[in-house]
């Protein structure tokens, strides 16, 4: 297995090159637990058949995306055992999974010289129901995007930042949680995913579709 890790040129080019591969992003739909967007509406992406939704003028993207840096920052301030390492439309490959590709929030080096993950999310959580999403646990579209990056990278853990916003009586609420992932944990979940998005990416390059996989109540 080898793992090479690119850096594109400009934003444009990692948006064409990421058309080619399920990402981090992508990885949830494959088995079902996608709120936003079901396995069929993504072999239909991959497959040329849908127009990918750009969402990338919507307020919480925006918002999520220019706080990621300073959250990366903050991290670095917290974790000073951690080594932080990030490169504007990094792309990482493997060659046993070329299906699979991975762009990072951030990469992590403790202190022990073992390599990990950082993923940064930042969520308004405007109903009870995605409060208990995030009760003690990751969301579980979340989690299968740290699946799919240990997946692709290899690498021995990952660390995922939460930044929770919430309104209560007119008073703007902000919690921060971080939750702590080793590898040796969730090998039968990753090589969970990885199957079923390999059985995904066949029927991709077959042309069949595959049948939708209803997510559970």
């Amino acid at each position: 297995m080898s793992v090479k890790r690119l850096v594109l040129n400009s934003r444009e080019e990692w948006l064409q090159a990421r058309n080619k591969y399920i990402g981090g992003s992508d990885a949830s739909a494959c088995v079902g637990v996608n709120p936003y967007k079901s396995n069929v509406e993504l072999w239909e992406e991959k497959s040329g058949l849908r127009q990918h939704k750009d969402i990338s003028m919507k307020d919480y993207v925006i918002y999520g995306t220019k706080a990621e840096e300073y959250l990366r920052e903050l991290f670095s301030l917290d974790f000073p055992q951690y080594q932080v390492i990030y490169d504007d439309n990094n792309m990482f490959l493997n060659s046993e999974f070329p299906w699979m590709h991975a762009s990072l929030d951030g990469e992590l080096v403790d202190q022990d010289g073992r390599h990990g993950i950082l993923e940064i999310k930042t969520s308004n959580l405007l109903q009870s129901m995605q409060k208990e999403k995030w009760q003690d646990r990751i969301p579980d579209n979340y989690f299968c995007q740290v699946l799919h990056y240990l997946a692709v990278t290899g690498y021995d853990f990952a660390v995922l930042k939460a930044q929770l916003k919430s309104e209560w009586g007119g008073e703007l609420r902000i919690i921060t949680k971080h939750y702590f992932i080793e590898r040796k944990d969730v090998e039968e979940d990753i090589n969970y995913l990885v199957e079923a998005e390999k059985r995904f990416w066949n029927c991709v390059e077959s042309g069949r579709r595959p049948d939708l996989i209803l997510p559970l109540i």
